[in-house]
């Protein structure tokens, strides 16, 4: 959570409607939308979608990350599924950028810090999901992906969680929320 913005998240929270995915303000009703994400975060809206088969084990994540980042991380029990955004850090400030290759490995460190910290965010911002991961893998194609209709839905997500009576945190990218807010 960003620090002085909780009454502004509350108010936006308790105004949120699951059923039409909008703030009942009153003005009117309002809502995140799509050019908003693309002005803001300034992500493509356009191209292939953001989805894709997710396999938690962890022999999948350290495959992927070793074709990502070119290490393999140190899995905890209980997250097998998330990478640690410190650990991708690490590496990225590690990398001589020498070769081509190394610059690419920098960029995907930097792309994954970037969904984890920032579009894709957990409540703990501490993590991020490996599901990410087979994105990065084609240098070439992470450009074509629509990371601004994903970081919507996960928006829209976020705020019909938070919306329920027994939620005391949310998640999400609250950054983008407070710049449209």
């Amino acid at each position: 959570m960003i620090r002085g913005f909780h009454p502004l998240l509350a108010a936006l929270v308790e105004r949120w409607r699951p059923e039409t995915h909008t703030f009942v303000l009153p003005v009117g009703e309002v809502t995140v939308t799509l050019e908003d994400v693309t002005h803001i975060f300034g992500l493509p809206i356009d191209g292939e979608p953001v989805s894709g088969w997710t396999d938690s084990s962890s022999d999948f994540v350290q495959s992927q990350s070793m074709a990502i980042f070119g290490r393999q991380p140190m899995l905890n029990r209980n997250s097998k599924s998330y990478i640690k955004l410190g650990w991708v850090r690490s590496i990225r400030d590690e990398e001589p950028l020498d070769t081509e290759e190394s610059i690419r490995r920098y960029v995907r460190c930097q792309i994954f810090c970037l969904l984890g910290s920032t579009l894709f965010t957990d409540k703990s911002t501490a993590y991020a999901h490996a599901k990410y991961l087979p994105l990065l893998r084609n240098f070439e194609r992470i450009h074509t992906y629509s990371w601004g209709s994903a970081c919507l839905a996960h928006i829209y997500r976020a705020l019909c969680r938070a919306s329920r009576y027994d939620t005391k945190e949310m998640d999400g990218p609250l950054n983008l929320l407070f710049v449209w807010a």
